[in-house]
């Protein structure tokens, strides 16, 4: 099937992992199949965040796996699934390892989702908020390097910044903002050496 008679359909998640292009990285939005094109500065922020977490998980011998290949899905307000496709993904390693001929893809919430921001802000601040809560990922990451989102948000300038929401008891998300030399504050990685200013200065 071509992608461009997929775009005719309204795909669910299996559909979406059994029609999936080859070359580049995709995301199942609204039952299309929609491409992912990233700057490659956008590309080097997201590899960097995945070598310290991937040094963190090896350094305090942590049972998870980080990739940037992971395919999660979830659920709009209105229960249509979504394929999403962070930038970095970080899943509890049992939960890997409990089908590993499947796919590169999980229906289980991750451990912690990392969206490295692009011009449709919009998506990782409201769209997948609400997707990965919703989900029940603990731990979500908006790295927004250039300050698109929202000036109520970034300040006034706008300045580049890292939020980290984590779920509370509600199942609701509880923002934290950073910026500049403050360092990121994890509940995934309680122990992380991290600052704004090294993960967006790469």
């Amino acid at each position: 099937m071509t992608l461009a008679a997929q775009s005719k359909l309204q795909l669910d998640f299996d559909q979406f992992l059994e029609f999936y292009p080859d070359g580049g990285r995709y995301e199942l939005v609204n039952g299309e199949i929609v491409r992912i094109l990233a700057t490659r500065r956008h590309e080097d922020i997201s590899d960097f965040a995945a070598d310290v977490l991937k040094a963190e998980v090896r350094h305090r011998q942590l049972n998870y796996r980080v990739s940037v290949r992971i395919v999660v899905c979830t659920l709009t307000p209105e229960g249509q699934e979504q394929g999403r496709h962070p930038d970095v993904s970080v899943v509890n390693r049992n939960v890997w390892e409990a089908n590993r001929e499947a796919y590169s893809a999980l229906r289980e919430p991750l451990q912690l989702a990392v969206e490295v921001v692009s011009t449709n802000w919009e998506d990782d601040y409201i769209d997948k908020l609400d997707e990965y809560a919703r989900l029940g990922i603990p731990e979500y990451w908006v790295v927004d390097y250039l300050a698109l989102g929202p000036r109520a948000d970034l300040g006034n300038p706008k300045v580049p910044s890292v939020f980290v929401f984590c779920l509370n008891d509600q199942g609701q998300y509880e923002r934290q903002k950073f910026s500049g030399a403050e360092p990121i504050i994890s509940q995934t990685f309680p122990e992380l050496l991290l600052t704004v200013e090294q993960l967006l200065q790469v």
